[in-house]
């Protein structure tokens, strides 16, 4: 690829980051229901033709800034097998970096929880619905090898299960929890409960059973 080809890429990517920018900015002011592509354009400064140009309709935004949430994610998650030692210990990070993550990125986390109720057809994806569904891929491995991990240095009981359906369920119970703290807050406060506290309890509950059982005296 010469060097004006090489610009050129450069500037296209640039340009998309600065799109998925704008939406992010105005989900965190309407939220994604109010979300449009006419508001995205004015706040990214650049005409409504040429945002259909990088996404085809709102449904390829949102995956974008989903997209967007996952190699977050990622990222956090991955900072918890560098910092923790024991497999038990990398899961229990990731728990709690989801939760930070939700509360520092809400726009983020929005879009990804509407991606959660999205059920793409793998075999077909494209664009921006691809890119999520491989960036999913990319965070459940990294919580697969923590799981790996903890069966290997026994934090984790060797009989708990298959990786991939570990994390999955881990990953369900967490995410609902997290959104029961986002969409129920009022009711909450109501009942004197803390969303640090729900999370904390939530995940103890959803880590016990990883930890091997000690024989009652």
């Amino acid at each position: 690829m010469n060097l004006v080809a090489d610009r050129r890429l450069e500037e296209k990517e640039r340009r998309r980051s600065e799109i998925v920018d704008a939406a992010e900015s105005v989900c965190l002011q309407v939220g994604i229901d109010a979300l449009t592509m006419d508001e995205v354009a004015r706040t990214a400064r650049l005409s409504r033709a040429l945002l259909y140009v990088y996404f085809k309709d709102k449904s390829d935004l949102v995956f974008a800034l989903a997209d967007r949430a996952l190699s977050n994610l990622q990222e956090r998650f991955t900072a918890c097998v560098q910092t923790h030692t024991t497999g038990l210990e990398q899961v229990r990070g990731m728990g709690r970096a989801y939760l930070a993550f939700s509360q520092e990125r809400p726009a983020q986390f929005e879009a990804l929880a509407r991606f959660e109720l999205h059920s793409p057809e793998v075999s077909n994806a494209s664009g921006a619905e691809a890119a999520c569904v491989h960036s999913g891929d990319c965070v459940h491995q990294v919580m697969n090898a923590a799981i790996e991990t903890g069966v290997r240095d026994r934090s984790i009981r060797a009989d708990v299960g298959p990786p991939p359906l570990v994390s999955i369920t881990l990953w369900g119970f967490m995410h609902g929890v997290i959104q029961l703290a986002t969409t129920k807050a009022n009711v909450l406060a109501h009942d004197n409960i803390q969303v640090t506290s729900l999370f904390e309890h939530a995940l103890a509950m959803a880590t016990r059973s990883l930890v091997v059982s000690e024989p009652e005296t």
